[in-house]
């Protein structure tokens, strides 16, 4: 079956703005063979960024969503689940129509990555997710030294808290540079998590592979 003839075709203003695509994934859903798609455009502006290409809201090269869905309807069957990963998904108005297509008209399973900048738009997917990948930057008092976006841990908090409140399953995790969080900076996030009821935490090490600034850090 064609994705031309058995998926149904979005205006292209609503359509996801995609920076990247990885055809087969053992490591953004733990447990899960999965795809992953790259939206672009990132509010915050983290030093240590893997994917610092995926910040500006449009980017040089940007995939179709059509030429996606056209790709994952050949799938069905082979993988698990859809990741949407960024940059920050939650950014884009089009994001819960194209959840909705590929669980509905493709029947996948659904992840997230996100780091909570829109508490608002996050609770608007939270019906259509299996799974989320929660980054948390810091404690959230610290978050603007990490982000350089005043005000951006509130809105994590926020996003996470709601995220808990939901019961979708996740994984809550911190990545650690040391030229931005020590000892007592960890402590201090952890002490923020107790306090939210956080059943889970990982650290997980800064990878230099793609990033161009956190050397300047």
């Amino acid at each position: 079956m064609s994705a031309g003839s058995s998926l149904k075709r979005a205006p292209r203003s609503a359509e996801l703005r995609i920076g990247g695509l990885a055809r087969l994934s053992t490591c953004d859903w733990p447990g899960e063979l999965a795809a992953t798609v790259f939206c672009q455009g990132c509010s915050w502006s983290c030093g240590y960024c893997h994917n610092p290409h995926l910040i500006p809201p449009r980017g040089e090269s940007e995939i179709a969503w059509q030429g996606v869905l056209s790709f994952l309807d050949s799938r069905r069957g082979l993988l698990d689940g859809v990741v949407f990963s960024g940059g920050e998904p939650t950014l884009q108005a089009a994001l819960p129509d194209a959840m909705r297509a590929v669980r509905g008209e493709l029947g996948f399973r659904v992840g997230l990555h996100t780091a909570g900048p829109c508490p608002t738009r996050l609770s608007a997917v939270l019906p259509l997710v299996d799974w989320i990948g929660f980054d948390v930057k810091a404690a959230f008092d610290d978050y603007e030294r990490i982000t350089g976006v005043i005000g951006s841990g509130i809105n994590a908090k926020a996003s996470l808290v709601r995220l808990l409140e939901s019961g979708v399953a996740c994984d809550i995790r911190t990545t650690v540079h040391n030229a931005l969080l020590d000892r007592s900076d960890l402590a201090r996030l952890a002490s923020d998590l107790v306090a939210l009821g956080v059943p889970a935490h990982r650290l997980q090490p800064f990878r230099a592979a793609g990033c161009t600034t956190a050397s300047l850090l």
